[in-house]
């Protein structure tokens, strides 16, 4: 298995989202809501249409570590699962259905859009279907929440863990130090 890296370009963000709203909409949902959200891909798999329609919030059980996982849906979220409901036709208790029958995609699905989508748009990084959650906690860094909170969102044992598992080097840290000059 491949260390995948967080998408660390917002244009390559923007870029994954079009590529995959004009192919395919669960596609772009599944995207949208897992670098919105956080949550293993495990979890978004087996998302069922009754957790998100006409929600403010998503609660479920993780797989994992079987603790309970709620939070609020974005805006960005909630305006996303909306086009995709309204375009589905045949609703199935499954969010992302899969095409072969009354079930969810499978990981090994989920992974090959992922990574097509990623080639597509010309990033070069290992991407994978950890890259949503990875891309989750790397922006929630980048745009100011403390890695404390971080660490709790992604269930993970210590700052340094989270620091590591979204990429942020030694070399990155050392910069602050650098390039504060106050």
């Amino acid at each position: 298995m491949k260390y995948v890296e967080p998408i660390r370009s917002k244009q390559q963000i923007e870029a994954v989202k079009s590529y995959l709203k004009k192919r395919n909409l669960r596609d772009w949902l599944l995207f949208v809501l897992g670098i919105n959200s956080g949550l293993r891909i495990s979890d978004l798999l087996l998302l069922k249409i009754s957790d998100v329609k006409a929600k403010d919030r998503i609660v479920i059980r993780e797989m994992k570590t079987g603790k309970i996982k709620d939070f609020p849906l974005s805006l960005t979220c909630k305006k996303t699962i909306n086009e995709y409901l309204t375009s589905i036709h045949n609703e199935s208790e499954w969010l992302f259905k899969s095409q072969k029958g009354d079930q969810p995609i499978t990981r090994i699905q989920a992974y090959r859009i992922m990574n097509k989508a990623a080639c597509a748009v010309g990033i070069k990084e290992a991407i994978g279907t950890h890259t949503l959650r990875k891309t989750f906690g790397y922006w929630a860094y980048k745009s100011g929440v403390d890695i404390t909170r971080i660490q709790k969102l992604l269930n993970h044992s210590a700052p340094s863990v989270t620091l590591a598992y979204i990429g942020i080097t030694k070399d990155e840290l050392d910069n602050i130090y650098i390039n504060l000059n106050l």
